[in-house]
């Protein structure tokens, strides 16, 4: 592995919400939250890595370390065995050297300022959600609605990472920023296409907003385009910055975190209490048609044929989703304005506690999930939704292939039908090579058995 030995770093912007006191507690115990911090930090330097493996990322870098210095005027930071990529003759790149202070900005401030106990209710969760984004200054209230999020999958074919690009493109050319989980593949390429749509608009304040969190951040190390990073605490209030920010949702083919992302946002949409929708959009080149073929009838399968009302699919035409998304976008602002709603967060939005409390794969909980068909629409998407987080975390999060190692695959119970339609998504994403693979199809070790 190329390292750097020894790096010591400013931050570019003023790092002032920290006092004396707080930074010494923090360097000095070492204790979780500093281990906290180190891991987002190595994840961060090992930008554009192909591994998804966070424990052997962890590994290759065990002699990995860093200091914080007490400065008068803040903070230094001393890298110690860095990834070398992470630098140019030398210097850091700058926007990953943003990224390992941003990351120090969340982290610190979710722990000291806001506190580790858990929200007691929905609206004190979407509280805490807005207060993390308003501290990163992600939230604007004088920037008209121009958000798309995009999901999809890190780990995917050339022709797909270039549809996703020519997408973001399209985007960029309409004045539209992306909002991404800020990894690589079709997380990367809308920001990168939407680069060079900005410039050739001559748009200077074009935003790259990635939204990460700490189980996931090593196998979806930051890309260097991200130029305004958010670590949120957990995968839920991640998922729900996404949608409290969206203006326009856009979702390419991924595995089974992606099956979760379009899960969690279509039990927002089912509930019944909310009347106002996402635009929400599927999209691929069109040799992707499978692809959505087979989720279409999965979701259908589980949710009923009512679900189709709440997306639309566009294949092997990034224009038509450029201007599809941006009619979509154009209507939210008129909606929002008649309503008097704000256009930066969605706070009409009903989000219920279900998909607000972090949800622990263990074997347990995992078994304990609730997929019977007499469930309301929204509320098996809820269920769904956590058994493909489960699924995430025994593929890449270190707490759950440990699980898996331990224990064996997750146990997977409930109606049979509803099984036996998830059974067929998840070969179909094997077959596709869109869950964690080795050299050859038959490398893949499932984490679950149904």
């Amino acid at each position: 592995m190329n390292k750097l030995a020894h790096a010591v770093l400013n931050p570019i912007n003023s790092l002032n919400l920290l006092s004396r006191g707080e930074i010494e507690d923090f360097t000095t115990t070492r204790g979780e939250l500093f281990d906290l911090y180190r891991r987002c930090a190595l994840a961060i330097l090992n930008t554009d890595s192909n591994k998804d493996d966070a424990a052997e990322i962890y590994a290759d870098f065990s002699d990995f370390d860093l200091h914080l210095v007490p400065q008068p005027r803040g903070l230094r930071l001393e890298l110690c065995n860095a990834p070398a990529q992470a630098f140019v003759d030398g210097r850091m790149i700058r926007g990953i050297q943003e990224h390992l202070f941003s990351a120090l900005r969340d982290i610190v401030y979710t722990d000291i300022k806001l506190g580790t106990k858990p929200a007691e209710s929905a609206s004190a969760a979407t509280d805490l959600v807005f207060r993390i984004l308003r501290n990163a200054r992600v939230v604007r209230p004088d920037v008209p609605p121009r958000l798309v999020v995009c999901w999809g999958g890190h780990a995917i074919p050339r022709e797909e990472y270039d549809y996703a690009k020519d997408v973001g493109y399209a985007l960029g050319l309409r004045g539209l920023d992306i909002v991404t989980g800020c990894g690589i593949g079709a997380m990367k390429g809308p920001m990168k296409g939407a680069a060079v749509g900005h410039a050739k608009q001559q748009m200077k304040n074009g935003r790259y907003i990635g939204i990460s969190e700490p189980g996931i951040i090593a196998s979806e190390s930051p890309n260097a385009i991200v130029n305004e990073l958010v670590i949120m605490p957990d995968i839920e209030k991640r998922l729900e910055a996404f949608v409290r920010l969206a203006h326009a949702i856009v979702v390419f083919p991924g595995g089974v975190g992606t099956v979760e992302e379009i899960l969690y946002l279509l039990a927002i949409l089912m509930h019944p209490d909310n009347d106002s929708s996402l635009p929400l959009v599927l999209t691929g080149p069109a040799h992707c048609e499978q692809y959505f073929v087979e989720l279409e009838r999965f979701l259908v399968d589980c949710l009923g044929e009512q679900v189709r009302q709440y997306y639309q699919v566009i294949l092997g035409d990034h224009h038509e989703v450029g201007r599809t998304v941006r009619k979509a976008v154009q209507e939210q602002h008129s909606r929002r304005r008649k309503a008097k709603e704000a256009y930066y967060f969605n706070w009409e939005l009903a989000i219920t506690s279900d998909l607000q409390q972090p949800f622990v794969p263990t074997h347990a909980n995992m078994a304990a999930l609730e997929l019977r068909d007499e469930l309301p629409r929204h509320e098996l998407a809820a269920q769904l939704r956590r058994t493909f987080s489960g699924l995430v975390a025994g593929n890449v999060k270190t707490f759950g292939i440990e699980q898996v190692r331990k224990h064996g695959p997750y146990q997977l119970h409930g109606e049979p039908r509803l099984l036996r339609s998830m059974d067929r998504l998840l070969h179909m994403l094997v077959k596709q090579k869109r869950m964690k693979l080795g050299e050859g199809e038959h490398d893949y070790q499932p984490c679950y058995r149904i």
